[in-house]
């Protein structure tokens, strides 16, 4: 299997482990981490300390919880994406990829149909996409269950709603504990795989990949990912260790048995 690159979702407390054990990329988390409040919740954004001169290629975790995106004023909504991009712009590499999952975000709260809270949506994507383009980066959007939101919950029915909506310009990631989730068929990935923008990748339940009561079901999704035709970076997507010499032991097992897979299968 040929990728770019495997690498972790990480927030600050993690960065130094993940490069310690030679990953090819960090994954910084945005809100509440890469992008903060110095002055508290009313307070405006600001860049960590800890990422200044820093350049990273994606980034995970959009958009803060407590912001919900269908529901809040547009204007404030424009108002976050154009405080915080330009921060991760300062830290990005050009064209650099932001995940947009943020389920909590983007829930439809009780009573709003389905066919609203697309529509709103759908204007939120395209608010945070142009901001993005703006600052140099790319938003890519994430599925996500329904253990974690009620708006667009598996791979195919984020391509139907980009097309619907004729949202161009946004890629869909394929997230594997999402997928598995969901009970959809790695199938989709092979007939959707030039939609595909950037991969997470996890054992069962987020475990670290290799962790006893792990199966081998990742290595089916990455070649899937590879036959429909990816070839960009894969990203760990984990539930690590609070303790952080046994993190750094699970950090440097998945990555080897990630390696190993795609040597075994040049």
């Amino acid at each position: 299997m040929s990728f770019t690159g495997f690498g972790v979702v990480a927030g600050a407390e993690l960065t130094e482990a993940v490069r310690r054990v030679g990953a090819d990329h960090v994954e910084p988390t945005i809100a509440g981490n890469l992008a903060i409040r110095p002055d508290g919740d009313g307070g405006g954004w600001a860049l960590n300390d800890f990422y200044a001169g820093a350049r990273f290629a994606s980034f995970a975790i959009l958009v803060p919880g407590d912001l919900p995106l269908l529901t809040t004023d547009p204007v404030a909504v424009r108002g976050y994406f154009d405080a915080v991009l330009p921060i991760v712009r300062s830290v990005a590499d050009p064209g650099a990829k932001i995940v947009f999952g943020s389920g909590t975000a983007r829930t439809a709260p009780d009573g709003m149909p389905q066919t609203e809270a697309h529509r709103r949506f759908a204007e939120v994507l395209r608010t945070a996409r142009d901001t993005a383009v703006a600052n140099d980066l790319r938003i890519v959007l994430e599925p996500l269950s329904r253990s974690e939101t009620n708006v667009l919950n598996s791979f195919a029915e984020a391509v139907r709603f980009l097309d619907d909506a004729a949202i161009d310009g946004v890629d869909v990631v394929a997230d594997l504990f999402h997928i598995r989730n969901e009970g959809e068929s790695l199938d989709v990935l092979r007939e959707h795989g030039a939609r595909i923008g950037h991969v997470h990748v996890s054992d069962r339940d987020r475990l670290p990949l290799g962790a006893e009561g792990g199966d081998v079901v990742w290595r089916d999704f990455l070649t899937a990912v590879h036959d429909g035709g990816y070839r960009g970076s894969v990203s760990l997507e984990c539930n690590w260790s609070r303790d952080t010499a046994a993190a750094e032991q699970e950090l440097r097992r998945s990555l080897d048995v990630l390696r190993r897979a795609r040597s075994a299968r040049v």
